[in-house]
């Protein structure tokens, strides 16, 4: 990416700040009227003029900004924060995940996008899985395991568009591995919550003695400082070839999966043209499949049928819309999201604006839908066990920066469940992913397991501009409510006029499986009478918790240029700018 107009000046400014876990708003406030128990803001705004970074951790934010003051490009500091946050949030993602990017060229205008998702092995066929006694993908386990392709795609990424020396990049992943951070009060809880499928390696580095490490404590993984060392030395061939992959691949040959060091070497990223769609007078840039970018387009593309605007933010009406939308974007994706080198998928004719049009007209304005078919083809499984409910409490993170040249990078990487498939590879140190717990076995189904090929993903990372410049970067964890809070968000911003920081704090509904809807206990209880009156099962969540994603955002500010970060409380999510 190369460079442009310098990025300009900017007012600092703060807010009143609440306790995160504070009491929920008053019911009968408007959602983001002033309130002196439950400011509309709960943090205040960061704001910059030369460059920002959003990521889920602190010290991950930390090491992105520190690239970006010297003299480093938004892609050298994703690098440095993704390796950070391989580190501080073992649980969710590594270099046994996978990732995706979006990129914004600030010299030409330019939007490009990179698969960085595994394939499974070459013995993954339907029949591997059938003949070790299974007649669906396990969860967790080594039938779980898909390549993990997050080394490849920052590898990539950075030789496209980075600066500094990649080796330079990942020297504070190194150490925070070798020397140890800090366990926070959210580490240590999710460790607890999530830590079912950890296998007896896995239970002795995160769980010691059975119980998480201390609060305070110093969290050390000394393999997995070697492992990032070699990649730093070696690049990708310090992950897919040699002891590394060896070690691997001789690990989950054993354990029973597909997955052979041979499968390791043959991997490589993807460079992909990114889905587009306009809503709201903005562009919107989202991956295609194997990913559910397609269901956000979907949405937005069902969005413009209705008068959002003229509705009540939060209120029974606008949210019952936004519900009903998302079931019948949700039928279509889980008929037809996979690997389009494996599928013929028809999405010139799912995100036909006739098509879309077509399916809001279907939603019924007073009841909620108990039963929502794809609108192309009959009605199939869902692919694998992905919709609704298995990652709540978290398995992704998200980060985002841009630099002083306006280049920007929108970017996830996951590991699927909390702490994948359960299996840990000591002399590594490497928490393996299961995002091949996303395939299914069903015959005929677009995303049937098969040799060399990516599972469905609920990563997707945005990216939107307006008048050909960038206007803004959004993202968030949580699988099935990744599409859901984006929306959310986006309206929030460009409907009701809330600041970014405001827009991600705004309270969040998430749809379930069925009719079930949960929602954050800032929503009026009025409103979800009436919500359940409609059919809706309404479920109410309290305080501020990952189940609703940790959203992060960088807009660049219409008029001025300059820049504010949006960092969700719901997670350990920071941003900093300057």
């Amino acid at each position: 990416m190369g460079p442009m107009r310098h990025i300009h000046i900017l007012a600092a400014s703060a807010v009143l700040v609440a306790t995160a876990c504070g009491a929920p708003r008053n019911a009968d406030a408007p959602a983001t009227g002033p309130d002196p128990l439950f400011p509309a803001q709960n943090r205040p705004d960061v704001r910059g003029t030369h460059g920002a970074v959003s990521a889920d951790h602190p010290l991950a934010a930390q090491a992105g900004l520190a690239v970006l003051r010297e003299g480093g490009t938004a892609m050298d500091a994703v690098v440095a924060m993704a390796g950070v946050l391989a580190v501080v949030r073992p649980h969710m993602n590594g270099v046994g995940g996978d990732a995706f990017g979006i990129f914004y060229d600030g010299a030409t205008g330019q939007v490009t996008a990179l698969n960085g998702s595994g394939r499974s092995g070459a013995l993954a066929q339907p029949s591997f899985y059938r003949d070790a006694g299974h007649d669906a993908v396990p969860e967790t386990g080594a039938l779980s395991v898909s390549v993990p392709g997050a080394v490849a795609a920052w590898v990539d990424a950075h030789q496209r568009y980075g600066r500094l020396p990649f080796a330079r990049l990942l020297d504070p992943a190194v150490g925070y591995a070798r020397d140890g951070f800090p366990v926070s009060t959210r580490l240590a809880s999710d460790f607890e919550a999530q830590s079912g499928s950890l296998d007896d390696a896995g239970r002795a580095q995160y769980l010691p003695g059975g119980t998480p490490p201390a609060v305070g404590s110093l969290l050390k993984n000394p393999a997995l400082a070697r492992t990032l060392e070699g990649i730093a030395r070696s690049g990708k061939a310090g992950f897919y070839a040699g002891p590394v992959a060896e070690r691997l691949g001789a690990f989950l040959e054993a354990e029973g999966g597909h997955v052979r060091a041979s499968d390791l070497a043959a991997h490589t990223s993807t460079w992909v043209d990114p889905l587009q769609g306009d809503y709201l007078d903005h562009t919107f840039f989202v991956l295609p499949p194997n990913t559910q970018g397609m269901a956000q387009l979907a949405l937005f593309g069902m969005a413009r049928s209705f008068a959002f605007a003229g509705m009540e933010h939060n209120g029974a009406d606008y949210l019952h819309h936004l519900i009903e939308m998302k079931k019948l974007a949700f039928a279509d994706r889980d008929r037809w999201a996979a690997d389009p080198e494996h599928a013929d998928i028809p999405l010139a004719a799912l995100l036909d604006a006739d098509y879309l049009a077509a399916r809001a007209a279907r939603i019924d304005p007073a009841h909620a839908a108990t039963e929502v078919a794809p609108g192309i083809d009959e009605p199939s499984a869902a692919p694998g066990s992905a919709s609704d409910g298995r990652d709540d409490s978290g398995d992704t993170v998200y980060l985002t920066a841009v630099d002083q040249w306006g280049n920007a990078v929108s970017w996830i990487q996951s590991l699927y469940a909390g702490f994948g498939s359960g299996l840990f590879e000591p002399e590594t140190g490497i928490m393996l992913q299961n995002r091949g717990a996303l395939y299914t076995l069903e015959d005929g189904h677009p995303n049937q397991v098969a040799p060399g090929k990516r599972p469905y993903h609920t990563l997707t990372p945005m990216l939107a501009m307006k008048d050909g410049a960038l206007a803004f970067t959004l993202g968030t964890p949580g699988g099935d409510s990744q599409t859901q809070s984006l929306i959310q968000i986006t309206q929030n911003l460009l409907l009701f006029g809330m600041t970014p920081q405001e827009a991600i704090e705004a309270p969040r509904f998430r749809s379930m499986e069925g009719t079930g809807v949960v929602v954050e206990d800032r929503i009026a209880p009025a409103v979800r009478a009436r919500l359940q009156a409609m059919g809706h099962e309404v479920r109410v969540i309290h305080g501020w918790t990952a189940t609703f994603g940790g959203a992060q955002m960088i807009r660049v500010e219409p008029g001025s240029g300059t820049l504010a970060v949006g960092s969700d409380p719901r997670r350990e999510a920071y941003g900093l700018a300057y």
